[in-house]
């Protein structure tokens, strides 16, 4: 259907527009009734006042969410969220043999019954040798799979070295391009990959951290940071977190001691502890995070208990009283 709208009316349109805008005093929000005849359509893109963009847009603060490890229970993770949840932690991180103990829908029901998030799955060992490339792809994938129906977030990897030989250029870039394929393949699920550091790994200390994250692509393959397994390998978690900050997906907040020789064992050995009991500066990786304005997750983490009378839910809850009380994190 044609326009009913003559030349000269659309001109005299135009015209209004103009005078109203360099009329001194004139509001920005103009109307369409006031400058077109009738019967012309409205303007597709009114004009607007734009002033608010060039006032600067103040960073979030930080916000650091607590979750703990069901590494602790061992295979008891229904007495793990019972725990967990109870202790007050509002996430949890259990190991790959959730994927066989429960049904996807099951698990998702068991943590929304506690108002817990399952932060994380930690999905196992990836080879930088191609025969296992295919074999590492599948399981993770699947894993990934799992930990999307139950409604989880990351999935944590650790790289498995090659036996009996040192690692060279060609190791680090195989292993990175796998876990690019699998982080890859991961995003398509809407999980995020992240790359755990971890002794006895090819990120045990620092510079290796370094290679295996420059061989993997960051946008699928991000850092979850361990601060006690950094430390353990010479490493500063703080300058670690400062360096790696765009790529930081969570952390784990886990602390180590050294134990001396004994007459048992000729040199030190290193167990992990509750938070506050061992040699990592937590205080500095909070100020470190607050400082990046770090908005995630921290998983608490213990490895095993070492005391016989203590259980892990004590544990949790020593932990948790260093985080409010030293740290300042509430749960």
């Amino acid at each position: 259907m044609e326009s009913s709208v003559s030349r000269r009316e659309f001109l005299s349109g135009l015209g209004a527009l103009a005078a109203v805008a360099i009329a001194p005093g004139t509001s920005h929000a103009l109307s369409a009734p006031a400058i077109y005849p009738p019967l012309y359509p409205a303007m597709l893109y009114p004009p607007r006042d734009l002033s608010y963009f060039d006032m600067p847009i103040s960073a979030a603060p930080s916000d650091i969410r607590i979750g703990y490890a069901a590494i602790t229970w061992g295979n008891s993770e229904k007495q793990a969220m019972e725990d967990i949840a109870s202790a007050g932690y509002r996430g949890i991180q259990f190991r790959a043999n959730a994927t066989k103990d429960f049904q996807p829908a099951q698990l998702r029901d068991a943590l929304q019954e506690r108002g817990l998030t399952m932060v994380a799955l930690s999905s196992g060992d990836v080879h930088s040798f191609p025969a296992q490339r295919p074999i590492d792809i599948a399981q993770h994938v699947a894993n990934a799979k799992f930990l999307h129906d139950v409604g989880g977030l990351y999935l944590q990897l650790i790289d498995q070295p090659p036996p009996n030989q040192a690692a060279t250029a060609d190791t680090y870039k195989s292993l990175g391009s796998v876990l690019t394929e699998i982080g890859k393949r991961t995003a398509d699920l809407g999980v995020v990959l992240g790359y755990h550091n971890h002794m006895n790994t090819l990120s045990e200390h620092p510079d290796g951290l370094d290679r295996v994250l420059d061989a993997a692509d960051p946008r699928y393959v991000k850092l979850e940071l361990d601060v006690a397994h950094c430390f353990e390998g010479g490493g500063d978690p703080v300058q670690m977190i400062e360096k790696y900050k765009e790529r930081l997906l969570f952390l784990h907040l886990k602390d180590v001691e050294e134990l001396p020789p004994a007459v048992n064992r000729s040199k030190p050995i290193q167990r992990f502890v509750e938070l506050g009991q061992g040699k990592v500066d937590l205080p500095a990786v909070v100020k470190a995070l607050h400082r990046i304005k770090f908005r995630g997750w921290a998983i608490v983490e213990l490895d095993r208990e070492n005391e016989a009378s203590r259980t892990p839910k004590e544990s949790a809850l020593m932990s948790r009283k260093y985080l409010e009380e030293r740290l300042g994190l509430a749960l």
